[in-house]
């Protein structure tokens, strides 16, 4: 496992051309290199995202020619940040929602664990959709019951740390959802490698203005495949899981 803390923050992008520029603004005083991964956004958006990593000269553009969800951009970033010597990535999603107070919160967080994943546990307002608040709990239980523990208390929260070096060699190594189910995917497979998770509480708002690329019908409907495939795997694994709780 890499020693050395060097982190860097990674924004995967699709269509979220007018929230991004304020949050590349603000995360100019915390002097981390960026990496925003443009998953095949329209015209406008990477024209956006072009101008800031000309703008910035901590910020660097990755582009996926063809719209492939979010997890392909994060595997991508992810890949990308590990050849060029990171040792941590902090993703933070790019329609505005995370408290970037909370920043430091995480970098601290993964330099006295470095080879712990540091995720978000989101603390909602009164703006979250009832529906996708709700909807939440399921993929919790679900979670609970592939890890046969309560060590992911929030598996869906997009804000968090990853340690590059594990996490590449299982993308690697392992196929996983491309699309929203890879945040829970990447987590629960983590957990069954013996990475250890920290969890921190922050503030979570869905912005008014905001733009949602999660499709109610279909991204419910890979999440559900991909809890199954998980469940699966646990039964292969649930010795090993359950002998950590005496360890």
């Amino acid at each position: 496992m890499t020693t050395t803390f060097k982190p860097c923050i990674l924004i995967p992008v699709y269509n979220h051309e007018k929230p991004l520029p304020g949050i590349v603004e603000r995360l100019a005083g915390y002097q981390l290199p960026c990496l925003l991964v443009d998953d095949g956004s329209d015209a406008a958006c990477a024209e956006v995202i072009r101008g800031l990593a000309q703008q910035y000269a901590w910020v660097q553009s990755i582009r996926l020619e063809v719209n492939q969800g979010k997890g392909a951009a994060v595997k991508a970033g992810i890949l990308a940040a590990q050849t060029q010597g990171y040792s941590h990535a902090l993703q933070i999603d790019a329609d505005g929602q995370h408290d970037l107070n909370d920043v430091n919160k995480f970098l601290n967080a993964a330099k006295q664990a470095s080879a712990a994943v540091v995720i978000g546990r989101a603390l909602f307002d009164a703006s979250i959709p009832k529906l996708r608040y709700y909807a939440r709990y399921l993929t919790h239980i679900w979670v609970h019951i592939n890890t046969l523990s309560f060590a992911i208390p929030d598996s869906m929260c997009g804000y968090r740390v990853y340690p590059l070096e594990s996490c590449a060699k299982l993308i690697q190594s392992q196929a996983m959802e491309n699309r929203m189910g890879f945040d829970t995917e990447i987590l629960v497979r983590l957990y069954w490698q013996g990475v250890t998770v920290i969890s921190i509480p922050t503030q979570v708002r869905y912005p008014l203005d905001g733009l949602s690329h999660f499709r109610a019908l279909e991204d419910n409907l890979l999440l559900s495949q991909t809890h199954a495939r998980l469940f699966f795997g646990m039964l292969l694994r649930w010795p090993k899981l359950l002998l950590r709780h005496f360890q």
